[in-house]
């Protein structure tokens, strides 16, 4: 069969041979000609930074904010606009109230010299209200402190050396463990200096990093906690204690734009799908994360932006290729993934009837670096292996490999976990490359500069040959043994 040429990003013609030699296997019934094609618009004519701008120039999204909304209307239309069919959003569940961060966040120390922060607050807690200034002060340790120093407090920012104490983390249903004198002593006094009429808490990082995190339950419109607590990075934080020790007069003033959203607010994923020719009831799910945390300076671009793009992007290479897989490839864009992969289990849920029918889920979660590989089953490697052997020839310096396992993985960060939970194959893409994905995880260097353009246009275009490849194996992909429960009493 005639295969292609395919040229590289410089320009140069790829030895056709090496493409023959990987793509007569007979794992798949996949067409030579339509791999040769997804390569070639991946490699060429690659759309997934535009597809990354497009998404962050929204900002961040976290799930039931105004924002995630704005991402979910701009995935819908891109999916419409490629040609998939039952292009829709998914409801899976609902939140008890919203929350909007805006895009004006002021952080500072305006005496005893003019110092910018970076820094964060929570999602799902009070802003405040406009630019708040007033002298540093630090936090009484005791009750008999706060007493003597109570009438300093009122439109002061209180300053504690270190993360103030929060009561114990309890899981929803749970019953609160008995606090213990210490605990119910810190609580009294933390209560009594909230109350006293201050800015706000400030409280350092435990590094560079201003790390974001919130907590949706427990909170109304109407009724939410009203206190603000800032965290600023270690080093602004040192220069504050710095200038406080020296006895120098602290002035700081900070701005917060957050505002909480009447609920219930409905969350949603983004589903899509290219119709498989012959088998159109099994499907390949290739998936990442829309949702993201939204602390000030941050996009989502890397966690997950990237992992959305290089599926959207995936969906357009296939359709450009003009692709006809025989089973259905379904792009999904879940939501609710940071507080507790939500979307994903919504779906599993929602479809226990199609999960026979689901050959395998593929997510990318792991930042801008490229997808690198698969872990999963001694029964998968020689399909994975010829999945990728034309990935491997036409990006040679970006190389793929299959690790074998004893069993597909539990647990786990990502979407990937809510299926292989419940015997589905999913598969968290390896992620390969330079990029050091802790430094934006979830804080204020999350950001499309940080993007590696050449690592997404591998994953993007690996995403479309690799799902168009499982989609056209004879059967679907080989699972684990299901584990059969002997009856009682033998």
């Amino acid at each position: 069969m005639m295969i292609a040429m395919i040229r590289n990003i410089s320009g140069r013609v790829l030895a056709p041979m090496f493409f023959m030699a990987a793509f007569q296997c007979v794992w798949s019934q996949s067409d030579p000609a339509t791999v040769a094609r997804i390569i070639n618009e991946g490699k060429n004519r690659n759309q997934v930074m535009k597809q990354l701008r497009d998404l962050t120039n929204i900002g961040p999204r976290l799930t039931s904010s105004s924002n995630l909304e704005k991402a979910e209307k701009l995935a819908l239309g891109k999916f419409k606009s490629f040609g998939l069919s039952n292009v829709h959003l998914e409801k899976w569940g609902e939140y008890p109230v919203g929350f909007d961060r805006g895009k004006s966040h002021t952080g500072r120390m305006v005496s005893p010299e003019m110092v910018n922060f970076e820094f964060t607050a929570q999602s799902w807690t009070e802003g405040t209200h406009g630019l708040k200034r007033g002298s540093a002060i630090y936090a009484p340790t005791t009750m008999a402190e706060f007493d003597a120093m109570k009438d300093k407090l009122k439109s002061t920012w209180v300053i504690y050396k270190a993360a103030p104490p929060r009561p114990p983390r309890v899981r929803p249903g749970e019953t609160p463990p008995p606090l213990t004198d210490e605990q119910k002593a810190a609580a009294t006094l933390r209560e009594a200096i909230l109350g006293s009429g201050i800015n706000g808490i400030v409280y350092p990082s435990r590094n560079e990093l201003c790390v974001t995190g919130g907590n949706y339950r427990d909170k109304t419109f109407e009724h939410h906690p009203m206190d603000v607590q800032i965290m600023v990075r270690k080093s602004d934080m040192d220069k504050i204690v710095a200038d406080m020790d020296a006895q120098k007069p602290v002035v700081l003033e900070f701005s917060l734009d957050q505002k909480f959203r009447k609920g219930p607010i409905s969350n949603y994923n983004v589903v899509a799908d290219i119709t498989g020719t012959d088998k159109p009831d099994e499907v390949v799910i290739v998936s990442g994360h829309l949702d993201s945390w939204d602390g000030p300076g941050s996009q989502g671009a890397l966690d997950n932006g990237t992992g959305s793009c290089t599926a959207i992007e995936a969906a357009r290479i296939l359709m450009a290729a003009k692709a006809k897989p025989r089973r259905t490839i379904r792009f999904i864009l879940w939501t609710g993934e940071e507080q507790g992969l939500f979307g994903s289990a919504g779906y599993v849920r929602d479809h226990k009837d199609i999960l026979d029918k689901v050959s395998a889920v593929l997510v990318d979660d792991g930042g801008t670096n490229y997808q690198g590989g698969y872990n999963g089953l001694a029964s998968q490697k020689d399909i994975f292996e010829a999945a990728i052997a034309p990935m491997n020839a036409a990006f040679p310096d970006m190389p793929e490999k299959f690790v074998v396992s004893e069993r597909m993985p539990r647990g786990g960060g990502s979407d990937h976990a809510s299926f292989n939970a419940v015997g589905v194959p999913g598969f968290f893409t390896m992620e390969t490359g330079r990029s050091d994905y802790n430094f934006v995880h979830h804080t204020q260097h999350d950001r499309i500069e940080l993007a590696i353009p050449e690592y997404l246009v591998q994953s993007s275009t690996n995403h479309a040959a690799v799902s168009y490849y499982l989609a056209c194996t004879p059967g679907m992909l080989p699972r684990e043994p299901k584990v059969v429960t002997p009856p009682a009493g033998g």
